[in-house]
């Protein structure tokens, strides 16, 4: 009931998949070494993030037939993969995505339903909003993905608690903005209290992976961390520097916090439905 994680806190390449690519090979067989499970990469790892007009021709159709996708699913057979990239679907859509392959396989893609278009970021001008909050079943139990401004709204982490996932992982390009208080820049310490709040709200496991480097004069911080079901940090990475993280968990803890803290257990489901429901009727009717 261990699970050796690995937080693959790396500075990708501006559109440059295949430099990517061969760094996530790299990643992978580093953490091989270490011993662990599942690793876990950042936001668009595969691509960059600040991408714009260039977005369309780094998009990947995430099967065999693809070659990147080919290699890092060959990649997964003994260690359990997420990974970022820019999807594109048979109606050339495209996606900010995230791909959780196991044993060859994809076990289940996550496209980003929250699109920042505010302040610094336009990802609405370039990507089409996924639709789905779903959990699903791996080889460790059941996990939720979710990718950076999902994590920030409380319904994604919500639903995918009610939907069986132990585990959230959740990624990010997330670049410094805010005021530096002690050494931490301001969006690191705001998104640090999301994750530990979330981690005891829902008594879930909480692995959160921020990519790192300077990119299209913007910097990212990545600080990546694993917080317990009690709220408790058990490895964070540097800020500013590329890292493997690695944090073993004990799936024994999910048992022993929620006999202790059963909010799971009373979670008031049908009520939480019914006054959405008000609340919907009365915004229309009004």
């Amino acid at each position: 009931m261990n699970l050796r994680v690995g937080l693959a806190q790396i500075n990708p390449r501006l559109g440059d998949v295949e430099a990517n690519l061969e760094l996530h090979l790299a990643t992978i067989e580093d953490a091989a070494s270490q011993g662990v499970e599942l690793l876990v990469f950042p936001e668009l790892s595969l691509t960059g993030y600040r991408l714009r007009d260039i977005a369309f021709d780094v998009a990947l159709t995430p099967s065999y037939k693809d070659p990147v996708f080919a290699r890092l699913l060959d990649a997964s057979r003994d260690m359990d993969i997420v990974v970022g990239f820019v999807e594109m679907d048979r109606r050339q859509k495209f996606y900010i995505s995230a791909a959780y392959l196991s044993r060859g396989e994809i076990l289940h893609i996550h496209r980003k339903v929250y699109l920042p278009t505010y302040g610094m970021f336009d990802e609405g001008r370039e990507f089409a909003w996924g639709e789905q909050v779903r959990a699903f079943n791996t080889r460790f139990g059941r996990v939720g993905v979710l990718i950076c401004e999902d994590f920030w709204h409380l319904s994604p982490p919500y639903v995918l608690w009610l939907d069986g996932a132990d585990i959230l992982l959740l990624t990010s390009s997330s670049p410094g903005r805010g005021m530096a208080t002690e050494q931490k820049i301001g969006s690191a310490r705001w998104v640090e209290h999301i994750n530990q709040a979330y981690a005891s709200i829902f008594t879930n496991f909480v692995i959160h992976v921020n990519r790192t480097g300077f990119e299209d004069g913007v910097n990212y911080w990545g600080g990546s961390t694993v917080f317990d079901p009690e709220g408790v940090l058990l490895a964070q990475g540097p800020y500013y520097e590329e890292c493997l993280v690695t944090a073993r968990l004990d799936l024994n803890q999910l048992r022993r916090t929620r006999i202790r803290l059963p909010l799971l257990r009373d979670e008031r489901v049908g009520l939480t439905m019914r006054e959405l429901a008000r609340i919907m009727e009365s915004e229309v009717s009004t």
